[in-house]
């Protein structure tokens, strides 16, 4: 069986790592230092990891310089960068900092010819986040609506975007499992590989994530789940590549 590639994710608020219930602002509860957070992750294993900045994403500032440190001082492992990323400046920005791979979230329905110029030109170090409510997108650190979800994936589909990452809002920080149906679908309707996000809360989630591999689950974020010690990043990582 293929090997599910895993992400532990760092999401930082004021300096501070934290996780959100369904990504509520507000909500934060506080874990302390992030490059701490990392280097606990990085000893247990992990080989990518999870960077955001909510409080660029929620647009009431930024930890850039913070989180530009991390990329740097962890260059041996692979850094997946979120939040706030909308244009240009701030992609490139974020590319220059060593970031392997970008996360798009409100450009990518806001602005799609901008999008599409970023796909083309980047690539495989551009992916688009998918924030689903139902089959409605969310913009805005999941503070609007931005769109029907097949509509925006066709349109990226044709753009040729080399990867998604697909969060049910619902399940995000609840630890009830993530949304396999949701997973499926999106499977189903495009060929582009899927990043899965929310709700993971089990060895046994990992394992029937690793199982939809061959269907287009490349990778996994895991969050809440280890700060709450369901399981360790060892274990995790046991699971997903056994």
């Amino acid at each position: 069986m293929e090997q599910l590639i895993l992400l532990p994710a760092v999401d930082v608020v004021d300096g501070q790592a934290v996780r959100l219930v369904q990504g509520v602002a507000g909500t934060e509860q506080s874990y302390g230092d992030p490059a701490e957070a990392v280097q606990a992750f990085v000893d247990a294993g992990a080989q990518w990891i999870h960077l955001v900045d909510l409080d660029a994403a929620f647009g009431r500032g930024t930890n850039h310089d913070l989180l530009a440190g991390i990329v740097a001082d962890f260059s041996s492992v692979n850094i997946e960068l979120s939040g706030g990323i909308r244009d240009e400046a701030s992609l490139v920005s974020a590319l220059e900092a060593g970031a392997t791979r970008v996360n798009l979230g409100t450009a990518a329905l806001e602005n799609p010819q901008w999008t599409s110029h970023a796909i083309i030109t980047y690539g495989e170090r551009v992916a688009v986040g998918l924030d689903v409510r139902g089959e409605t997108l969310s913009a805005r650190g999941w503070t609007r609506d931005g769109g029907n979800l097949w509509e925006v994936i066709s349109r990226l589909d044709d753009d040729g975007c080399a990867r998604y990452v697909l969060t049910d809002v619902a399940r995000d920080g609840m630890l009830q499992g993530p949304n396999f149906d949701l997973l499926r679908r999106v499977c189903e309707f495009t060929d582009t590989p899927i990043v899965a996000s929310g709700g993971v809360s089990s060895l046994e989630d990992i394992e029937r994530l690793r199982a939809m591999v061959p269907e287009g689950v490349e990778a996994a974020i895991i969050g809440k789940a280890l700060y709450a010690g369901k399981f360790t990043v060892q274990e995790a990582l046991d699971v997903a590549t056994r």
